[in-house]
C-alpha cells in the first residue's frame, strides 16, 4: 500500500506493552505497529524489570504535579485492572484484599479529607481502628485491591497484541532516533525504553525482593518506625509470593544481598499472616534484583516533532510504579498522538 505507515513502540516492559495494545484500536486501515524491544516476556535480564515486579496496587498521596497526575493515572489503572481479573482470566491479575500499616505517617496520611478523597474509588475501603493493627502501627487501612503475576500478564499482553495484527522484533536501538530505520515507512516513534536514552534526569532504583513458594492471602504494605518499608504480594496463578521492601537510587550492584534477605523475610516472618504450616520458614524460590527506570520529576510523556514529519512520542521513566500507572499512561500517551493526529480519532469496534 502506498500511503501505508508502521508506527514502532520501543520498548516490551508494561508500559511499553500496554500502550502498544492500546493504540492498536486507533489505528487507520494503513497503520500498522512494531514493537521493537532488547527483551522481551521470554527473557530474563536484570535491566528488564517488568517481569520481577512485586506488581500490586496501593494508592499513594501527595500533592505534586507528578503525584497528582500518577494519582489519576493509577486511579484509571486499577479500575482497568478490575476489568481484567473479571474478564480474562488467563492474564494473571487477580482481586484480593490490601492492608497497609504505617508506624510512623507523614502528615499526608494523616490529612483525614485529602485521604479520604484518594481512596474515594477502591472497593471495601475500611480505616482500621487502634485495637484492630499489630502493636506500633499509628495508622492503617483496608481495601480491595489487585495483584498480578508480572511474567504471565506481560506474556498475555504480548500475546494479545500479535493477536490483534502487532508485530515484533528483537532489538538492540544505539538512539531512539534508529527506530525511524528499523522498518519502511516509519513517521511516528513511541518512547517506552524505560529510561530514555541519556535523558539527564533518568536514573535507576534498585530493588532487590525474595520470592517465596509460602502463601499469603493479602497484599499487606508495612512501613517502619525508621521509615523503611516492607510488603508481600502473593502472584496468582501459583505464582508464589512476593518479599519485598527495598529502593536503592543509583545503586548500579547485579548482585542479590544475602543480608538483605535475610532482613526482608525475618520482618516477613515478623509482620505478614502466611499459614501456619509455614512455621515462620520460607521455601526460596529464587532472589531478585531488577532496576527500576525512574525520572526525576517523574515519567516524561510529550510528543517531540523532527523534520520531515516525523514525531517521537516520549513514555518513559516510571520508576516503581510501572504496573499501577500503565494503563492511564498507555491512554495519556494514545491521546497525545489523537490531539496530533497520529493515530485516527475514533476506535475501532
Amino acid at each position: 500500500m502506498a500511503d501505508s505507515e508502521t508506527i514502532v513502540v520501543i520498548g516490551a516492559g508494561v508500559i511499553g506493552l500496554s500502550t502498544a495494545l492500546y493504540i492498536q484500536q486507533y489505528l487507520s486501515p494503513s497503520q500498522s505497529v512494531l514493537l521493537v524491544a532488547r527483551d522481551f516476556p521470554s527473557h530474563e535480564s536484570i535491566n528488564y524489570t517488568s517481569p520481577w515486579a512485586g506488581a500490586h496496587y496501593r494508592p499513594v498521596p501527595g500533592s505534586s504535579p507528578q503525584a497528582l497526575r500518577e494519582a489519576d493515572q493509577a486511579k484509571r489503572t486499577y479500575n482497568y485492572f478490575k476489568r481484567v481479573a473479571a474478564d480474562e482470566p488467563a492474564a494473571g491479575v487477580k482481586l484480593i484484599q490490601g492492608i497497609e500499616h504505617l508506624e510512623a505517617p507523614s502528615a499526608e496520611y494523616l490529612d483525614s479529607q485529602g485521604m479520604r478523597k484518594l481512596h474515594a474509588h477502591l472497593d471495601g475501603l475500611r480505616y482500621l481502628t487502634k485495637d484492630e493493627v499489630p502493636a506500633g502501627v499509628k495508622w492503617s487501612v483496608t481495601y480491595g485491591t489487585w495483584v498480578v503475576n508480572s511474567p504471565v500478564y506481560c506474556a498475555h499482553m504480548l500475546r494479545k497484541f500479535i493477536l490483534k495484527g502487532g508485530q515484533m522484533k528483537q532489538y538492540t536501538l544505539a538512539d531512539v532516533r534508529e527506530a525511524f530505520s528499523v522498518t519502511p515507512k516509519v513517521r511516528t516513534v513511541v518512547n517506552c525504553s524505560g529510561l530514555g536514552f541519556e535523558d539527564p534526569k533518568s536514573f535507576i532504583i534498585r530493588g532487590q525482593t525474595c520470592l517465596v513458594r509460602n502463601p499469603v492471602s493479602a497484599t499487606i504494605t508495612r512501613q517502619n518506625a525508621d521509615g523503611t518499608w516492607s510488603f508481600c504480594i502473593p502472584r496468582p496463578l501459583d505464582g508464589g509470593t512476593i518479599i519485598g521492601g527495598t529502593k536503592q537510587p543509583n545503586d548500579w550492584d547485579p548482585n542479590p544481598s544475602s543480608e538483605t534477605r535475610a532482613r526482608l523475610l525475618a520482618n516477613a516472618s515478623k509482620w505478614f499472616p502466611f499459614t501456619l504450616e509455614s512455621g515462620g520458614q520460607f521455601d526460596v524460590i529464587r532472589d531478585i534484583v531488577g532496576r527500576r527506570p525512574a525520572r526525576k520529576g517523574g515519567m516524561r510523556i510529550e510528543v517531540e516533532k523532527l523534520a520531515d514529519g516525523k514525531s517521537i512520542v516520549h513514555a518513559y521513566g516510571a520508576g516503581g510504579r510501572g504496573f499501577e500507572i500503565s494503563w492511564g499512561v498507555a491512554e495519556d500517551t494514545a491521546g497525545l498522538m489523537l490531539e496530533n493526529g497520529l493515530l485516527r480519532a475514533q476506535a475501532a469496534l
